[in-house]
């Protein structure tokens, strides 16, 4: 059992009225984040490093890619083993035996299979969809989507979206038609003919008047897509010269069959100038932020759509940031708004102490997004909705009304720790990865936290630290500090696969915590399609499992991380 004094429990809206001591730590960790501008830079290096491959691979390697002419068919006809939302769309980030071909058993004695690798690549970002025997993949850096045998790494076919894309893939197979759906860092929606890879209509995801990125996964729902919208502010407002911020998270439904707009919801109204000046005379606008970064969870049984947010960009803050959002499915509609911490506003110029982060009495500027999507779950005849927040917290809600039933915080959160990009579930337990750079919280909680979801009490822990050998020290940036958990986790049967920003895969038996497997990605590999290939931080979406078989990209390069450019295949020997 966890000792108590890690965790606090039920501080609903309570950060604004914190204690002045937590409240000058968590601002202090904010301003421990001066860099952060620079840390991105380093991550666009990392990406102009690996356009640095020769032009003649780079040339090749779609056609290094495919498979023999005679292996390139793509059977459909079993249910997908794994999408990101899960078959009903709900995001249990569970899979039993049968669903992953996989039993707990075969965990300790996992070795890689294949790796192939993609140039102009920095960050492995994606989750793929499994069916049969095909992994479809979206190498986002390199703006393909591809579809890989699962057996030897080739490809069937290949897709150029012709942009940079951001977001994994949903499926669905009805009346006999097959389809990939994914977006781009444009806003742009493409649905694809999964057998072929030809694409059936490209259409825009934005809603009125705003612009935004698709980060998170659009979700299929009957005959609806339902799409994400990020907001822009958060980055711009590191430039002292924008008037920050006028964009926000927004919703979107289309139809699946025309990519036609059904209906589209705002987390805020449109920005105007606010009266503010920041002190290099700029005009502000707000409000602006509550950012939809990631994938939308459905709720079948009540008609809803379950979204979450992150920080606002500027004044005023709204009650639409930091929250669980529920909406009707057929209109977008809102039902209920949780928000757990008010005042949240945060853009990149507050790691600076730049112009456009006004930080005003109430203001908390901490950053701590819902990165992660909200999963759905029923544990002992309960349903709940769990999510993880950048402030470590874990929350349970009824989802008809949104209140709180429980809640667990592990250590104090940061701008890019805590829990980054969301929980995993076994319907028992609820597993939640903290990052907390060590440079930033000091003897901080980086590791694997397991919650009973009937009672919300502490299960077991992992607490990871630094593996820095000479080896390793020469190709980690930051070994000694940047090796939390901040990928999310992935139940499968009875044990719970994470990874760390040190580029070490881990399983743990879901039950006890005991380690099953450990491998280190951060290598050179021999890929299938002659890429030179490189392993480095373990992130985002990137682990998934099915075929019998576990699927992992192997590199983040943005925030100062470890770039990379491998999607890794383990098997059981």
């Amino acid at each position: 059992m966890l000792p108590r004094y890690f965790f606090s429990t039920s501080r609903l809206n309570s950060y604004s009225v914190l204690p002045a001591a937590l409240t000058s730590s968590l601002r202090s960790a904010g301003r421990n984040f001066l860099p952060l501008a620079a840390l991105l830079s380093v991550g666009f290096g990392a990406s102009q490093m690996a356009q640095a491959q020769s032009e003649e691979v780079k040339a090749d390697w779609v056609a290094a890619s495919l498979c023999g002419i005679d292996s390139r068919d793509v059977d459909l006809s079993q249910a997908p083993s794994f999408t990101f939302t899960g078959a009903d769309g709900n995001n249990p980030r569970h899979l039993n035996s049968e669903q992953a071909g996989l039993s707990t058993a075969d965990f300790p004695n996992l070795e890689l299979a294949w790796s192939i690798a993609f140039p102009d690549t920095s960050s492995m970002r994606a989750a793929p969809v499994i069916v049969g025997s095909t992994v479809f993949y979206s190498a986002t850096d390199a703006g393909r989507v591809v579809a890989l045998d699962t057996e030897t790494g080739c490809a069937k076919w290949v897709y150029e979206a012709g942009t940079r894309l951001r977001s994994s893939m949903a499926y669905d197979s009805q009346d006999g038609a097959a389809t990939l759906v994914f977006g781009d860092q444009r806003g742009m929606v493409y649905s694809l003919n999964a057998a072929t890879g030809e694409a059936n209509w490209v259409a825009s995801g934005q809603a009125t008047d705003n612009q935004a990125m698709i980060t998170g996964t659009p979700v299929i729902v009957d005959d609806k897509i339902i799409v994400p919208l990020s907001g822009s502010g958060v980055i711009a407002g590191g430039n002292p010269k924008y008037e920050c911020c006028d964009n926000h998270g927004a919703v979107t439904a289309l139809s699946l069959a025309s990519g036609e707009k059904l209906w589209e919801y705002h987390t805020m109204p449109s920005a105007e100038y606010n009266g503010m000046v920041s002190s290099t005379g700029v005009k502000q606008r707000g409000p602006s932020g509550a950012p939809i970064w990631t994938t939308p969870t459905i709720d079948a049984k009540r008609g809803q759509v379950i979204v979450t947010t992150g920080e606002n960009t500027s004044h005023p803050t709204t009650g639409t940031s930091d929250a669980i959002i529920a909406l009707d499915l057929e209109t977008g509609a809102e039902n209920w708004v949780f928000q757990a911490l008010e005042n949240d506003m945060w853009n990149f110029s507050c790691s600076a102490k730049g112009p456009n982060c006004i930080i005003l009495a109430d203001t908390n500027s901490v950053d701590f997004d819902f990165g992660g999507p909200a999963i759905l779950v029923e544990s002992d005849g309960k349903e709940l909705l769990v999510a993880g927040q950048k402030s470590g917290d874990l929350w349970a809600l009824d989802p008809a009304t949104g209140t709180v039933v429980w809640n667990q915080r592990v250590g104090e959160g940061t701008a890019l720790g805590g829990n980054h990009w969301g929980i995993a579930t076994d319907f028992e337990r609820a597993f939640m990865t903290i990052n907390d750079p060590a440079n930033i919280i000091e003897n901080g909680f980086a590791g694997l936290y397991s919650f009973f979801l009937g009672s919300g009490e502490p299960s077991w822990s992992y607490k990871v630290s630094p593996e820095c050998n000479e080896q390793r020290s020469d190709r980690l940036r930051r070994c000694e500090t940047l090796f939390g958990f901040s990928a999310t986790p992935l139940s499968v049967d009875g044990a719970v696969i994470t990874a760390g920003l040190d580029g070490r895969l881990f399983v743990f038996d879901s039950q006890t915590g005991e380690q099953l497997f450990k491998y280190d990605t951060v290598k050179d590999y021999d890929t299938v399609n002659g890429v030179e290939g490189y392993g480095g931080s373990i992130d985002s979406h990137s682990i998934a499992a099915g075929a019998g078989m576990v699927f992992v990209g192997s590199g983040y390069g943005s925030f100062g991380q470890v770039s990379g450019n491998v999607l890794l295949a383990f098997k059981p020997k």
